[in-house]
């Protein structure tokens, strides 16, 4: 059995600040966001979302990383995670809170193999750099999972486009943005 993913540490639980305002960004903001953040930010105003990308100061690149900046529970971070399933891509977004095993996921998937994309194979297929893979913004759509202990939060973040920038979204949100199947990712 193999299992990806979690940080062993869990920051205080506090609900994530509010977006400052419902309208999202202005032209100016979005410009100044990296152009990776910007890919996805336009992907979430073509879907209706008035949901802000955000650049921190600190690195996001890990749940518990991320949770820390944030000040919210390690299992709302939405953790982008590429396998490929039987040989397919397979984007699974997990819970922070632990780490995908591959045993539970072929169960669910009803695939013979699952293991690990490389950090070359990542960015070749997302675009993006490990720590700062979003749901959405790919070169093309990846088939995604979404691990269903994420429903567990109200409000989800999820990687941006780099490793310093995150967007809050509701399952529901996610789901819809990346066409996505709730599974079961952990055997907890």
């Amino acid at each position: 059995m193999a299992v990806f993913g979690a940080d062993p540490a869990v920051p205080p639980v506090r609900e994530p600040a509010a977006p400052p305002s419902e309208e999202g960004f202005t032209t100016t903001e979005v410009e100044q966001l990296p152009e990776r953040s910007r890919i996805v930010q336009r992907h979430l105003a073509d879907a209706g979302l008035t949901a802000r990308v955000r650049e921190l100061p600190d690195s996001t690149r890990t749940a518990a990383e991320a949770a820390a900046a944030l000040g919210c529970e390690v299992g709302a971070i939405a953790s982008s995670l590429l396998f490929l399933a039987d040989e397919e891509l397979l984007l699974v977004m997990t819970s922070g809170r632990h780490r995908v095993d591959t045993a539970v996921l072929a169960d669910e998937l009803g695939a013979t193999t699952i293991r690990m994309a490389t950090a070359k194979q990542v960015r070749a297929v997302t675009g993006q750099v490990i720590g700062g893979v979003a749901p959405v913004g790919h070169p093309a759509p990846v088939r995604t999972v979404i691990d269903r202990a994420l429903a567990d939060h109200e409000i989800i973040w999820a990687a941006a486009g780099t490793p310093h920038a995150v967007v809050p979204l509701t399952v529901d949100q996610l789901t819809a943005l990346t066409g996505g199947r709730t599974v079961r990712v952990a055997a907890n």
